[in-house]
Parts: structure tokens; sequence; C-alpha cells
């Protein structure tokens, strides 16, 4: 069962991801996004790779966005297709974080997601947990 769903959206992708904590919101954030960009070729297992990642911003929102934007960077950079993701510490302003993948060759690429937005824009705190809604620039 996915953790996230798509959102219409006239140009770009957007996702409506829930999670119990925030910590669980960012990690199924992250796996939303590199679920739209690619699918795992039958019987690859290629090395994993983890990375470690540190951000800081001014505010929930800008966190976010920042830690989205970073594994994207990352696996462009990299060549890596990220699959799992652990939250070490997570505040309002920085977090500390590893995210875990695979080679690009061992992948299906399906959409090339360039970068997480602001537009429209939404993190909240719910009964049952945490919601989000971003956009992404396709």
């Amino acid at each position: 069962m996915k953790n996230y769903e798509l959102i219409e959206h006239t140009a770009d992708i957007g996702i409506r991801v829930k999670g119990r904590d925030l910590k669980d919101l960012f990690c199924n954030a992250a796996s939303a996004i590199f679920d739209i960009i690619a699918e795992k070729k039958p019987s690859r297992s290629g090395a994993r790779k983890t990375i470690a990642i540190k951000q800081k911003a001014d505010n929930l929102q800008e966190l976010f966005v920042s830690w989205l934007n970073e594994l994207l960077s990352l696996s462009a950079a990299k060549g890596i297709i990220f699959a799992r993701f652990q939250i070490k510490k997570l505040s309002n302003r920085a977090l500390e974080a590893l995210a875990a993948g695979a080679g690009a060759e061992n992948y299906r690429v399906n959409t090339e997601v360039k970068a997480a937005t602001y537009h429209q824009l939404k993190i909240e705190k719910e009964n049952s947990g945490w919601l989000a809604e971003v956009i992404f620039d396709v």
C-alpha cells in the first residue's frame, strides 16, 4: 500500500503524502518521488550505496522542499535511484538522514523530476498524523 497519491496538475506532477509523524512524512515523500521517477528492472539487484544527508532551513516547509531537492540533486549527480530513507534527527529547521539506493542502470526511468516546488505546498498536522502536498517540476 502506497503512502501517497498523485494530484492532478496541468503541467507538472503533484503528490499528496501521509505519515504517522514528520520522519515518516519525509521518508514517504522521498519514496514517492523515486516511485514516480523509476521502477526496478526485473532480476536486477545492484550494489546499494548509502549517502548521509544534512539539511538546515528557516522553517519546516523550506526543510521539506530542501530535503526533496537534495535527494534529486544527489540522484542525478551520482546516478543513484534512492529506495530507502532513514531520518536520524529531525526538527522544524534541520535534519540528518541516510538515503540508500542502487545505480540507475538497475532501473527503468519513467519520468524526469527536476525539482520540488513551493507552488501549492502544504504541510499540516492531522488527527492521524501528517499530510503534505507538493508539486514537482518535470
